[in-house]
């Protein structure tokens, strides 16, 4: 049960990860956002950006799963999500981070078309909206992400932000 104003914007959040909407997060889910991505951005799952993705996400969910898979059946529910990965990550935002780290570095080196190393606004947005947010959601955020207003966001602005909108305080 869901009790606090804190856990209901945490449980909100769940719903970016159940990419296919079936109520628990799995393996499943992260491969449809690589999918998605690649498809986006006309990367091909063989490629070196493509592989990277898809290390990325599995790293990301074995992550996940090693937190909050409390009854060790390969699906995070939402309660495990908002009880178990909430409540553990909130005290430790830095291993949030980390655990998403490698998907957020693949994922930007997919989105970055001219390898200067950081996204812009557009392609980040793209990113975005591939993952299933929609347009208005998406240029927002993409534009928040953009801290130092260049234009560019570069992995430690979306890893820093990813992490604080995940493990934000009660």
């Amino acid at each position: 049960m869901v009790s606090s104003d804190y856990e209901r914007r945490i449980a909100a959040r769940f719903a970016g990860f159940d990419q296919d909407g079936n109520g628990y997060i799995d393996r499943e889910d992260f491969s449809a956002a690589t999918k998605a991505v690649l498809a986006e951005f006309a990367t091909t799952a063989r490629s070196d950006k493509g592989q990277a993705l898809y290390i990325g996400a599995e790293a990301f969910w074995q992550g996940m799963a090693g937190i909050a898979d409390r009854d060790g059946d390969q699906r995070i529910t939402r309660e495990e999500f908002v009880s178990g990965a909430v409540k553990r990550l909130r005290d430790n935002p830095e291993r949030f981070a980390e655990i998403a780290r490698p998907f957020l570095h693949a994922a930007l080196a997919v989105a970055d078309t001219d390898g200067d190393g950081a996204a812009t606004v557009e392609e980040v947005t793209r990113v975005l909206r591939a993952l299933g947010a929609d347009d208005t959601v998406a240029t927002t955020v993409a534009a928040g992400l953009d801290t130092d207003a260049d234009g560019r966001i570069g992995e430690t602005e979306i890893v820093t932000s990813f992490a604080r909108y995940f493990t934000v305080p009660e």
